[in-house]
């Protein structure tokens, strides 16, 4: 699904809940600046809808992202982000390696499950020279 040029895609075969691959998805965007203050997520009908999603399962992730402070949900008035952009350098450089990252896995054909193992590798080997 893509809203105000953003996509959002639940894999219903994952072993991740729903609610949980929404949340990261979301707050991720957050995080990296894509969505910003005042920005409106879709409503939780139209975003379920979208998504072949339980409406429940929408009300869940929205109010996790809640609960951690990253959108504001009112009745009436939708749910919008209250976390600041992305500020510092730091995450814009991040995301600008993870994307690269990613087109250089697809270009190798290797899966998400590969792709995450090997970023936890290195990460778990970066104090080894």
């Amino acid at each position: 699904m893509t809203t105000n040029g953003i996509s959002i895609s639940v894999n219903h075969a994952s072993p991740v809940p729903p609610y949980e691959q929404l949340r990261v998805q979301l707050a991720d965007l957050i995080s990296i600046g894509r969505l910003t203050q005042g920005d409106r997520l879709p409503s939780v009908r139209q975003l379920a809808s979208d998504l072949g999603l339980a409406n429940n399962t929408v009300v869940r992730a929205y109010r996790e992202l809640e609960t951690a402070g990253l959108v504001k949900s009112r009745r009436g008035s939708g749910t919008q982000v209250v976390a600041p952009a992305a500020t510092t350098d730091i995450k814009a450089k991040l995301a600008e390696h993870a994307s690269s990252y990613a087109a250089a896995a697809r270009q190798l054909n290797a899966t998400d499950e590969e792709t995450l193992a090997a970023i936890r590798h290195a990460l778990a080997c970066r104090d080894t020279p």
